[in-house]
C-alpha cells in the first residue's frame, strides 16, 4: 500500500541532492513542474495533480494554496491546500476536500516537515480552527489523527471471465437479475453528465445529504478528459444508476456513484459496478478502487462482497483554534435532525440549496 510521503524512513537526505540544505517553501511553481514531481512520486495520487486546483477554484469558488518545497533548485515536496471561510461552517484548511486522498508528498523528512509547518503558519494567520491532511498512514506523530474511514480496494483479474468467478455468488446473481430486467449501459464523457447528475441529486436528497453543484463535475471532466469517465445504467430511456470513474496509473477509482431507490429491486447498482469493472479490465487496470467508506455501514458491506479489502485511512490534524477534532460524520447526533429534514425536501429545492451548503462540507 502506498503511503502519503515518498521518502525512506531510514534516511534524512536525498542521495541525489548530496548534503541536504534547508527547504524553501514557495507558491511560485508552474503546472508542468508540479505534475512532473507528482507523477514521479510513487505515493502520489491523481488528486495531487495540478488540475484539481482549477476544479476547487472554479467548481466551488474556494481559494487553493499550492505549496512546493525546493532544495538545490529542485522540488522536493508538495502540499496542495484548499481554504474554507464561512461564518457558520468555519475557517480551516484541507488537503484535500471533497475527494478521498491528499496530504503531503515529499522526498525527505525536512521537506515534509517544512510544508506542514508552513501550512500551520498559514492557518494561524488566517485564524483557522485547524489544518486537515488526508493521508493513508500517520506521517506526523505530533499531530492528532482520526481513523474513521477506509478505502476499499479490489485487485482485478486479467479477464472478465476470471473476475466473474472471483466475485461473490450474490453479486453474480444480482448482476444477472439486472441484465434480465433489460437494463442497458453506456460509458462516455461530458455528454452523459446530465443523466449522472439527475440520479446523483435524487440519491443525495434521499440520503439527507446536500448535493455538490453540477459545476464541480463539469470541471472534473474538463480538467481530466482522458482520465474521467461517466457510466449510466438505463431502464428504457430513464437513467436509474450512474457513476464517474477516475483513472491514475494502474488503478481506476469510483468516487461518485448513485442509483435510484425506486429501482433497487432490479439491481442497477450491481450492473453499474460490473460494467465499470469490465471497463477497467479491458483497459489493463490492475486495481479497482471503490472509494472511501465508513466501516460496517451499508456501502462498506456492498463493496466488501465484491472481494474488496478495507485499507484504513489516517486523517491528521493540526489543531489551531479548535479544542477538539472536527466531526462532520452523518452519524454525529447533532446532524440527525438536519438529515431528516433534508430527506423530506422537494427534489427541486434540495437541488437548488444543496450546492450552496455542500461547498462548505469537505
Amino acid at each position: 500500500m502506498q503511503t502519503a510521503l515518498c521518502f525512506r524512513e531510514d534516511s534524512q537526505q536525498d542521495p541525489q541532492l548530496g548534503p541536504q540544505e534547508p527547504p524553501t517553501i514557495m507558491t511560485a511553481v508552474g503546472q508542468r513542474e508540479w505534475d512532473a514531481y507528482v507523477e514521479g512520486c510513487p505515493s502520489g495520487t491523481m488528486y495531487h495533480l495540478w488540475g484539481w486546483r482549477e476544479v476547487f477554484e472554479r467548481g466551488f469558488d474556494h481559494r487553493a494554496i499550492y505549496l512546493a518545497a525546493r532544495q538545490g533548485g529542485e522540488i522536493t515536496g508538495v502540499l496542495p491546500l484548499v481554504q474554507f471561510d464561512h461564518a457558520l461552517f468555519g475557517r480551516f484548511l484541507v488537503s484535500l476536500p471533497f475527494v478521498n486522498y491528499g496530504g503531503v508528498l515529499a522526498s525527505n523528512d525536512a521537506a515534509a516537515r517544512a510544508l506542514v509547518d508552513h501550512a500551520r503558519r498559514l492557518g494561524e494567520r488566517a485564524k483557522s480552527s485547524h489544518v486537515e491532511l488526508r493521508h493513508f498512514d500517520q506521517r506526523f506523530p505530533d499531530l492528532q489523527a482520526r481513523r474513521h474511514k477506509v478505502t476499499m480496494l479490489l485487485p482485478l483479474a486479467q479477464s472478465p471471465e476470471a473476475m466473474w468467478e472471483k466475485v461473490d455468488k450474490k453479486v453474480r446473481n444480482q448482476v444477472r437479475k439486472a441484465q434480465k430486467s433489460e437494463l442497458t449501459t453506456e460509458a462516455g464523457g461530458a455528454g452523459l453528465l446530465a443523466e449522472f447528475y439527475d440520479v446523483f441529486c435524487r440519491n443525495m436528497r434521499d440520503l439527507g445529504t446536500p448535493v455538490y453543484g453540477r459545476r464541480f463535475f463539469e470541471e472534473v471532466l474538463r480538467q481530466f478528459p482522458d482520465r474521467a469517465r461517466v457510466f449510466v445504467v438505463r431502464k428504457g430511456t430513464m437513467a436509474v444508476a450512474a457513476g464517474i470513474s477516475l483513472a491514475y496509473h494502474g488503478s481506476i477509482e469510483i468516487p461518485w456513484a448513485s442509483s435510484l431507490r425506486d429501482y433497487r429491486t432490479i439491481c442497477p447498482n450491481y450492473l453499474l459496478y460490473w460494467t465499470m469493472v469490465e471497463f477497467a479490465i479491458a483497459r489493463g487496470f490492475e486495481q479497482f478502487d471503490f472509494g472511501r467508506s465508513t466501516p460496517d455501514d451499508g456501502p462498506y458491506h456492498f463493496k466488501k462482497q465484491w472481494g474488496a479489502r478495507a485499507v484504513p485511512l489516517c486523517w491528521e490534524y493540526q489543531l489551531l483554534r479548535a479544542a477538539r477534532l472536527p466531526d462532520r460524520s452523518t452519524k454525529n447526533p447533532k446532524f440527525q435532525a438536519a438529515i431528516a429534514v433534508w430527506q423530506r425536501l422537494p427534489l427541486s429545492l434540495a437541488s437548488f440549496v444543496g450546492p450552496r451548503v455542500a461547498r462548505y462540507l469537505p
